[in-house]
């Protein structure tokens, strides 16, 4: 048995627990937040697709307002009109998908890590896209600590997976 794995079947054993309480009670704290954080993701990604973002122009329509409310000279509103709205119908395709397999595999402990970047990702664009409030700063924290920890090896899909594939990025 590597030490890889040793350390990942032994994360939850009552001697860990006795020996390391505190980190022990972070990693449930994490695992807690991951969770919910997968649950949010999960929600917006299906608020989307009932709003139909897939084949209709309601992106584009509110990318369009949000023009009329920002600085006319601002990053946001050349982001907006020289990418967004060109591209609205790509964008609502990346944003619903994304946001759908992010909350999956966040909930599934499934590339965890990866599926961190790209919600961080979508909340840089939500930011360039003049969608940006102090509101953000917590998901950009989550989106941070998510790819730094290995949280989906603690409980997840993850530590079976980078067991079976040691050499894979992906997990």
């Amino acid at each position: 048995m590597t030490s890889a794995t040793s350390t990942v079947e032994s994360v939850w054993t009552a001697q860990r627990w006795r020996q390391h309480p505190l980190r022990m009670t972070g990693i449930v704290l994490h695992l807690v937040l991951r969770g919910l954080f997968g649950l949010f993701w999960i929600a917006a990604g299906m608020n989307k697709l009932r709003k139909d973002w897939l084949t209709t122009d309601i992106l584009k329509r509110i990318f369009e307002d949000r023009l009329t409310e920002m600085h006319p000279d601002s990053l946001q509103v050349m982001f907006l009109q020289d990418f967004a709205i060109p591209f609205y119908k790509l964008v609502a395709v990346f944003v619903t998908f994304s946001e759908l397999y992010v909350g999956v595999a966040l909930l599934l402990g499934l590339t965890t890590r990866w599926a961190a970047a790209i919600a961080l990702i979508n909340l840089l664009g939500f930011s360039a896209g003049g969608y940006y409030d102090a509101s953000l700063i917590p998901f950009f924290a989550l989106c941070i600590i998510m790819m730094s920890w290995p949280s989906g090896r603690w409980l997840g899909l993850d530590g079976r997976l980078s067991r079976k594939y040691p050499n894979s990025p992906w997990f």
